[in-house]
Order: C-alpha cells, then structure tokens, then sequence
C-alpha cells in the first residue's frame, strides 16, 4: 500500500508539473510584459520551484531512472489540457503516442 501512495504522490506531482506547459500557453497568448503575461509567466516559474522542491523528496523514495520515466505522463496531460483548454484536437497519431508512452510506463513500473 505504501508503494501505491508513493507512486500515486509521484503522479500527482508530474500532474502538478504539466501544469507549467498550460501557464506558459496561457503567456504566449498575451502581450509581452503586459500584466497577464507577468502573472501566467510568473505562476509557471512559482510551479516549477515548488516542483524542483517536492521532485527531491519523491527522489528519496524512487530511483531517479523510475521517476524520470514515469515523467512521460506529461505528454498526456499535455494532450488533454491542449483539448479541454486550448480547444485542440486530438489526432489518432496522439493517441497512439499517448497508448505506448502508458504502456512503456507501466512495463517500467511492474518491473520494478
């Protein structure tokens, strides 16, 4: 049970990662220096320090090869804020990208 909580602590920190990417596409989409722009910017670099912080004591519990390759559920979060969000779309060759980053993840984490 424990190795579930960690595991799941861990995702929960990659979600909170991806949210960089949501933040710094919110940035883009306005006026450089204006006041959203510095707000978006700045609550992506406030994200990535806390993520910097927690992504150390998630190393204590996990190998830095397993940790670094569940990172690659970021994709996936990347493809569904772009459709909830950003009103992007997602193409079959999305989601097969998206089916062997999962698949790739859980052999790594069964393995272990």
């Amino acid at each position: 049970m424990r190795k579930f909580k960690d595991l799941f602590s861990l995702h929960i920190l990659l979600f909170f990662f991806s949210l960089t990417s949501v933040f710094s596409k919110l940035a883009s989409n306005e006026i450089f220096l204006s006041f959203k722009f510095i707000l978006y910017y700045g609550i992506s670099i406030l994200i990535l320090g806390v993520y910097a912080v927690m992504w150390q004591q998630i190393l204590k519990k996990f190998s830095l090869s397993f940790a670094f390759i569940n990172k690659g559920i970021t994709v996936i979060w990347g493809m569904v804020f772009g459709y909830f969000i950003f009103s992007e779309g997602i193409t079959i060759n999305m989601i097969i990208g998206s089916v062997i980053v999962l698949v790739g993840i859980s052999m790594v984490a069964t393995n272990e």
